[in-house]
């Protein structure tokens, strides 16, 4: 069994759980498991969103087996950081026990983005679009989470 103790338990908290915080979890999981234990959450739960699911897929990640929940959902975890990804999480995040440092990196809604088109390529460019932007900040990981904190002295 891997040794969790010493790894970040990070909470990548959405609106519904349903896009941008799953694909965070889902890269987190894939790239930085050796470094992170991720987690996602949202203020509400909307349902995993299919497209975000096939996105990630598409880049070779399986979030299929995820699924929507709110913090509360997820049991007594007291985690080092919460990243909100997007700014309705980020003006209602819930408080936290313990040492949870609260930060903000934001990412555009494909589902909000992609309301009025049909399936299709158009569509399916702006969900990989934001699934590889959130890709690029997971691979920045922890050092982005840790670099704006006081040094132990």
């Amino acid at each position: 069994m891997q040794e969790t103790k010493n790894m970040l338990k990070v909470l990548f908290l959405c609106t519904g759980n349903s896009c941008r915080s799953q694909m965070a979890e889902g890269w987190a999981r894939a790239l930085k498991s050796d470094v992170l234990e991720p987690y996602s959450a949202g203020i509400e739960k909307h349902g995993l969103n299919p497209d975000a699911v096939r996105a990630m897929a598409e880049a070779g990640v399986d979030i299929s087996r995820q699924f929507s929940k709110t913090p509360g959902d997820l049991g007594p975890i007291e985690f080092d950081y919460v990243v909100t990804v997007c700014g309705h999480a980020n003006e209602h995040c819930p408080l936290f026990p313990g040492k949870a440092k609260v930060v903000h990196v934001g990412f555009e809604d494909p589902p909000r983005l992609t309301q009025h088109l049909p399936d299709g390529e158009e569509k399916r460019a702006v969900y990989r679009r934001v699934r590889d932007e959130i890709r690029k900040f997971i691979e920045t990981l922890p050092a982005a989470l840790t670099k704006s904190e006081p040094k132990p002295e």
